[in-house]
């Protein structure tokens, strides 16, 4: 098997902020890995568990473009947890865990002997976290969930998309994204904890709760006010005009809503005859009578191309900007400065990019210092650093319970 070309040294090496911090990596599919991948590209030293004759399911071909970039930065182990030796052995990890994520299905880890409550009594400081679908109690706890279910049962389906073309998901799986990034935020606030109480505990959220949490305003608009908000296409539910508009060559937004802003639009497009509409003086009449507002201002913005649009209203302040293909994103000036293109060297693809953490700690600068690893691949050595010897390693192997190189 080839080696890795990434040195993992120089993770040790940056200190980076959660150097020295061992977990243990039980996730699968994206909202788990999601998690993982924070803790991961901040330094953490990642033990992905997989099963012996694991695939990587939605994660795809090990070499292929969603696992290697939810799967970076980590050793990997296959252990039978099934078999009482697998077991035995990862009991000795988790022994070693500061953290342990997990995302299977409620049930399984109570099934598998591995849950909290099993495993605190042998490290207490563990900090345990899981993703479900629909939460660990409850009549749906259960249940198998994943994005679209949760888009669904969570209304984002029902505000996504234009009115009367029905329901609509959203384009990326933005409840696996975000139940992993408040999971990775749940796990760093229990760490904090157990450096005041010297106890680890139990952190977790599901994909129905992290897209209740994200209708945000749309939410608080139902719950104060009792206004259940519909579809609203490319227009702000509230605020007009906020939305798409096209030009000669491509559209652009603009959010133009606020008084202040709505007075310079409307002097930048050259109508301040606008502003003495009776109806548009307000943004509860311009939101009242948004179909012609938007019309009007789509007679005016495609008369000009979407550059010259930008830099005409970014002069007056007005908030404005493309609408981006993806190959467009990473074009962008912008973007690139951001550096969100993270290059790294694989083992078989060679020189290839991935997509950075959105995070900036100054003084702080991560990178790949692991491929995603081969099924197996750091197993004997994890087991040697949690104390078994080579007989011991040998004759798991020889049984089944654990797989790989």
């Amino acid at each position: 098997m080839p080696e890795s070309p990434i040195d993992p040294q120089l993770m040790q090496e940056t200190r980076l902020p959660l150097a020295g911090l061992r977990v243990l990596d039980l996730t699968l599919a994206r909202a788990g890995p999601t998690c993982v991948r924070h803790l991961a590209d901040w330094g953490a030293e990642i033990i992905r568990v997989e099963p012996p004759a694991s695939a990587d399911g939605l994660g795809g071909a090990r070499d292929g473009f969603d696992s290697v970039n939810l799967h970076r930065n980590k050793r990997g182990i296959a252990l039978d947890l099934k078999h009482p030796d697998g077991h035995a052995a990862f009991l000795k990890l988790a022994a070693t865990a500061d953290v342990l994520v997990e995302n299977m299905r409620m049930q399984v880890k109570h099934r598998l002997k591995i849950a909290y409550d099993d495993l605190k009594a042998i490290n207490p400081r563990l900090v345990y976290a899981s993703i479900s679908g629909f939460g660990q109690t409850g009549p749906y706890s259960k249940r198998g969930g994943v994005d679209q279910i949760a888009q669904g049962m969570g209304g984002l389906m029902t505000i996504t998309g234009e009115p009367g073309r029905g329901p609509m998901r959203v384009g990326i799986p933005i409840n696996d994204l975000t139940a992993g990034n408040l999971l990775a935020f749940g796990i760093m606030m229990k760490l904090y904890d157990r450096e005041r109480t010297g106890q680890g505990g139990y952190v977790h959220t599901s994909l129905l709760e992290a897209q209740v949490f994200m209708l945000d305003f749309q939410a608080s608009r139902y719950l104060m006010d009792g206004e259940v908000a519909g579809q609203a296409g490319n227009d702000h539910p509230v605020n007009i005009p906020m939305g798409v508009f096209p030009t000669t060559d491509k559209p652009i937004n603009i959010a133009a809503s606020s008084p202040k802003l709505w007075t310079n639009f409307c002097k930048a497009a050259g109508r301040e005859d606008w502003l003495e509409v009776p109806e548009w003086k307000t943004s509860a009449g311009r939101s009242k009578d948004r179909a012609r507002v938007n019309a009007a201002v789509s007679e005016v913005t495609k008369t000009q191309s979407s550059e010259w649009w930008i830099e005409k209203l970014e002069e007056a302040g007005i908030p404005c900007g493309p609408v981006n293909d993806i190959k467009e994103v990473f074009d962008d000036p912008q973007v690139k400065h951001l550096e969100m293109a993270m290059p790294m060297r694989h083992r078989t693809r060679g020189d290839i990019h991935i997509v950075a953490s959105p995070l900036n700690i100054e003084g702080k600068e991560t990178g790949v210092y692991r491929d995603v690893p081969e099924l197996g691949e750091h197993g004997a050595e994890i087991l040697a650093e949690a104390g078994l010897s080579a007989e011991e390693i040998k004759d798991l192997k020889a049984k089944g319970a654990l797989g790989g190189a």
